[in-house]
């Protein structure tokens, strides 16, 4: 064991599990940041991950770690600012018991979150959406599950760590049909299926006849996927697609984005942005409103409507008698 690996241990079952209660969701997030700053540190430093010493996580690793993700592996501001903010949480809480750590961790702490000006968000328009799903070969298990699960995630904008971890037990396929999951904030929200997505489950349900603390997208070992499998097999599906669908190859389409896809997909039907936020699970209905900015037929049908000063305007003149009456058959 070296000086890291016991912190993180005890991080991970001590502080984060008893004496914080933090979310399973939480948990999962900070752990996949983990796991990808170790191989970060293994593949510039040739360190296997159970030999990376404390002082090997310097504030110049996290630095060049943050910029590999946005550079290396596209991820957005907001995703970097998420890794950083497990990080920081690690050495906050080591911070009291190892004074002698107390330059570095001041150090690391230092680092700030980048500040996200960009407000455009991808989502997947019904003939793109169409075209993923017609792309998974269904003739494999696999293909079965991950056609199951996108459908899913695209009817029912679940985050990505709600798909994974949603077991049978919260799943009812019968009148009314629903999802139940466990969201940030440790709240639990239902939410309603659509017809084809209840006929999907109800016939991946009957091909793995589960029991109901089986998770429903299970890996080949039964396990729940992680957020980088779903990523990986949504890679996968959308470049079989692109050929069909050229306008996927301009997106960086991440599990995220059939989240924003079901949002899309009920604000163009007409539905209020604070029934939005409920289905979601949006702490703030203020969170929804980036979704409102970022559709330009909406701000185009608000523009139609729009008088402007000096713009020509006419007296209402009510229809000739004979085509009121025309109009009204």
């Amino acid at each position: 064991m070296t000086t890291l690996a016991p912190l993180l241990q005890k991080y991970f079952t001590t502080d984060l599990i008893t004496v914080t209660a933090t979310s399973p969701h939480t948990i999962s997030s900070y752990r996949d940041t983990w796991r990808l700053l170790l191989r970060f540190v293994h593949n510039t430093k040739k360190l296997p991950p159970h030999q990376v010493q404390l002082a090997d996580i310097d504030p110049a690793t996290i630095t060049t770690f943050l910029t590999y993700l946005e550079n290396g592996r596209g991820n957005s501001t907001r995703t970097r600012n998420t890794r950083l903010a497990a990080i920081h949480s690690f050495f906050a809480s080591i911070a009291i018991d190892h004074p002698d750590q107390a330059g570095l961790i001041a150090g690391i702490l230092a680092i700030g979150h980048k500040r996200d000006t960009h407000t455009d968000i991808a989502w997947l328009t019904e003939d793109e959406a169409t075209a993923i799903l017609a792309a998974i070969d269904q003739t494999t298990q696999t293909g079965r599950r991950d056609h199951a699960l996108i459908l899913t995630g695209i009817t029912t904008g679940l985050r990505v760590t709600e798909l994974t971890t949603l077991t049978w037990a919260n799943t009812n396929l019968g009148h009314p049909a629903y999802l139940e999951c466990l969201g940030k904030g440790r709240k639990t929200r239902a939410t309603p299926l659509a017809a084809e997505t209840v006929t999907a489950l109800k016939t991946w349900k009957e091909e793995l006849r589960p029991n109901l603390g089986d998770v429903v997208f299970p890996t080949r070992a039964g396990t729940h996927m992680s957020t980088d499998a779903v990523s990986q097999r949504l890679r996968k599906h959308v470049k079989n697609a692109a050929p069909s669908t050229p306008s996927l190859t301009s997106k960086n389409i991440t599990p995220h984005v059939l989240r924003h896809t079901t949002a899309m997909r009920m604000l163009h039907a007409g539905i209020d942005t604070s029934v939005i936020a409920l289905w979601l699970g949006h702490e703030s209905p203020e969170t929804t409103q980036i979704y409102v900015h970022a559709d330009l037929t909406i701000k185009e049908k608000a523009l139609a409507r729009t008088h402007f000063p000096g713009a020509a305007t006419t007296r209402y003149t009510p229809d000739d008698a004979l085509m009121s009456f025309l109009n009204s058959l």
